[in-house]
């Protein structure tokens, strides 16, 4: 019996050393050996979100590892924001995000709570998503300029949802250059300002096309224009809000960042891996297919557009007139 007590003493003591072996060995196991979460700061079914995922599958598949995407829409993108900012930076959570929370937000919020360059590690800009103006049927118009006559027959009638900092300044900016007068009404991210738009609670909305294109097929809502200053391939009929409205030119950028002072290492590890999916055709075409041009860059690249970013829209958000929220 003694000897029996003595083994499990001698077991119990041991207990602690294992385990600190066995999470020493896990740390210094080549990255990564766990699975990696991406958070997003839109809701599930957003254009961030369905296309993190087809990215994130083929990239768990290059890394062999789980990818667990975790969405925490709300606050422009502010929530997930802060929380990838305050994160171990060792490559296991990662942010995937847009203009939203990394240019516009710290021109459209009074309290930032993270920084969209210091917090932050670039990893790779993976393409732009264009942006469409959506109206609902009943709206008596099916142009750009039909829509700003109603406008100024019935100042403030008309008003636009948002689900994003982009749509927040698409709507300004569009309501400054055409010189109409509309209504704001924010949303907590773009699928129940679609629903609203939908049932008619709204006007109007500014939507990524990845997101609005569905309701357009199935004639729920009709598209205007796309934001961007050349027409989109995928929608090469629909015009451009600069044909009616001029100086009119807004897209949206995506890519993935890390917490600040992510190991070089594990940034040119991810970069490659990230690379590689979005530079494959088969990638690509159906990144297309759901209104994204999909394009890689350098963690240095990237880097550098961030930065330059931060300048185009605070000039926007300056120049359409917003104040900080």
């Amino acid at each position: 019996m003694f000897a029996q007590f003595e083994r499990l003493r001698q077991v119990a003591a041991t207990a602690p050393l294992m385990l600190v072996l066995i999470a020493t060995a896990s740390a210094q196991a080549p990255y990564p050996n766990r699975n990696i979460t991406l958070v997003l700061p839109f809701a599930a079914g957003s254009g961030t979100d369905t296309t993190t995922r087809i990215i994130s599958k083929e990239l768990g598949t290059a890394l062999g590892v789980g990818m667990i995407i975790d969405n925490k829409a709300g606050a422009n993108g502010s929530i997930a924001a802060s929380y990838v900012a305050r994160s171990t930076p060792d490559g296991y959570t990662l942010f995937v995000t847009t203009n939203t929370s990394h240019s516009a937000n710290p021109y459209l919020m009074k309290n930032m709570t993270y920084d969209p360059v210091k917090d932050f590690t670039p990893i790779a800009r993976t393409g732009d998503l264009p942006f469409i103006l959506l109206v609902h049927p009943d709206i008596p118009a099916n142009s750009v300029a039909e829509l700003i006559a109603l406008a100024k027959k019935d100042p403030g009638k008309y008003s636009y949802a948002s689900g994003s900092s982009a749509a927040i300044v698409s709507g300004a900016t569009f309501a400054r250059l055409a010189g109409i007068d509309l209504l704001h009404v924010p949303y907590k991210s773009s699928p129940p300002a679609l629903t609203d738009l939908i049932a008619g609670r709204v006007s109007m909305m500014f939507v990524d096309v990845l997101t609005g294109l569905p309701h357009v097929n199935g004639k729920a809502l009709k598209a205007l224009a796309v934001t961007t200053k050349q027409r989109s391939a995928l929608l090469p009929e629909l015009p451009t809000m600069d044909e009616t409205v001029k100086g009119f030119d807004i897209t949206s950028w995506q890519g993935y960042f890390g917490p600040a002072n992510l190991p070089r290492d594990i940034v040119v590890r991810l970069n490659a891996e990230i690379r590689k999916v979005v530079e494959r055709p088969d990638i690509k075409n159906q990144l297309a297919e759901r209104g994204m041009e999909a394009f890689s860059s350098t963690p240095e690249e990237f880097d550098k557009f961030v930065k330059e970013q931060l300048v185009v829209w605070e000039k926007l958000i300056t120049a359409a007139g917003i104040e900080k929220q």
